[in-house]
């Protein structure tokens, strides 16, 4: 699976694990060059607190488009460091 966004490839993984329809991708999978640490934080119920980073290709910033769980729940743990995307970030084979 590739991660792109502004037609460059952010994340690119055999191994992601797909939960509630997101590819969740290892943290050495990503281009850490890439993403810039969020301050931005969410609570799942039954994962845990998300944390976030922007990411940022080419001098433009898509502000929140990736997130992980660095500690979850024991019913989220294969998640746990794995980096997920949205706001327009293409997820494909």
């Amino acid at each position: 699976m590739k991660a792109i966004w502004n037609d460059t490839v952010i994340a690119e993984s055999n191994d992601t694990i797909v939960v509630e329809g997101n590819h969740y991708f290892p943290p050495a999978s990503i281009h850490k060059d890439y993403f810039v640490e969020s301050d931005t934080h969410t609570v799942c119920g039954w994962k845990g607190t998300a944390s976030y980073f922007h990411v940022q290709v080419g001098g433009t910033q898509n502000k929140d488009a990736a997130w992980y769980y660095p500690q979850t729940s024991d019913m989220a743990k294969k998640i746990e460091g794995y980096v997920a995307f949205w706001k327009g970030v293409k997820v494909q084979a």
